[in-house]
């Protein structure tokens, strides 16, 4: 809250003016459109809103056109046709002559991602679209974010401060603190092996962890604690078993979790390793392509 991410989303349509720069979009500087010009690229970017904007006078059928119908370039007849089309994609075909208080959250939502996908977009911004809705509805319409953004080859741009939401539709992330991005790259990189201390606080309150608690609790444990991180195919491999074997190590798992980012599986666990050849051990993990962290 209040790291500037809304803000930065805006900066990317031009709803906010920026004091300075370049907001360069597909190799075009969108700071330097003429009103024509960035008339014509607003039709390429949809948005969507936490709090959905929908006309509360206007039925579902005429919200989705309402884009359409603004442009004035597309005869009645083809409006319609396409409102039909994207309301069968999200759902709702069933909804077009009910009004918006007639919806609950999630349908709303979908009525903004269909009207947002009206002028057919290329880029699709989503600013915390998922935070006024409950768990099942966040999780139905995450769903159809990922479909969109299969289906239809549209880039999709997400606020969220939900590490959740990033996790299960996101392949880019990156995290602000104070109007600066201070951490940037691939989700499973950002989240499995975070850099900043922002971010190391969002994945730790995420995965509900207390460095100092996890400390005192490890206190009494003997040995070398380390933290192993297996992505994909590697997180169901019998490894610590055969590592076990081959150096003569004993393990104790402390902690462990096997979660997914978006269809990659991963998994972490937390052991103290004693007796043995250490050094083997670790050299035979780190052959495997696990990344090992030592914490003690």
């Amino acid at each position: 809250s209040g790291a500037g991410k809304s803000t930065l989303l805006r900066l990317i349509n031009r709803l906010e003016t920026p004091s300075g720069g370049q907001i360069v979009v597909d190799g075009e500087d969108v700071t330097a459109l003429d009103a024509n010009g960035l008339r014509r690229f607003r039709q390429q970017v949809g948005m969507i809103f936490q709090h959905f904007n929908l006309l509360a006078s206007k039925t579902v059928a005429d919200n989705v056109a309402m884009p359409l119908t603004l442009a004035g370039d597309m005869p009645r007849k083809q409006i319609d046709q396409r409102v039909a089309e994207l309301l069968e994609r999200v759902g709702l075909s069933d909804h077009a002559k009910k009004y918006p208080a007639q919806l609950s959250g999630g349908q709303k939502q979908r009525v903004g991602i269909a009207r947002a996908l009206a002028t057919k977009p290329k880029i699709l911004l989503c600013d915390e679209a998922t935070s006024a809705l409950d768990p099942q509805t966040t999780a139905s319409v995450l769903q159809l974010l990922a479909e969109i953004n299969r289906e239809l080859k549209l880039t999709i741009v997400l606020i969220t401060h939900e590490m959740d939401v990033i996790r299960r539709v996101c392949d880019q992330v990156a995290v602000m603190d104070a109007g600066v991005i201070v951490e940037h790259g691939r989700v499973a990189d950002v989240f499995l092996h975070p850099q900043h201390p922002t971010t190391r606080r969002f994945v730790q309150e995420d995965e509900q962890v207390d460095e100092n608690e996890q400390r005192d609790d490890f206190a009494h444990v003997q040995g070398r604690i380390v933290r192993l991180t297996f992505q994909g195919e590697a997180t169901y491999a019998p490894l610590l078993g055969t590592v076990a074997r081959e150096t003569g190590v004993d393990y104790s798992i402390l902690a462990g979790r096997i979660d997914r980012i978006k269809d990659t599986p991963y998994g972490q666990l937390t052991l103290a390793i004693t007796g043995g050849d250490m050094d083997a051990a670790f050299a035979r993990f780190t052959a495997a392509d696990v990344h090992m962290e030592v914490l003690r």
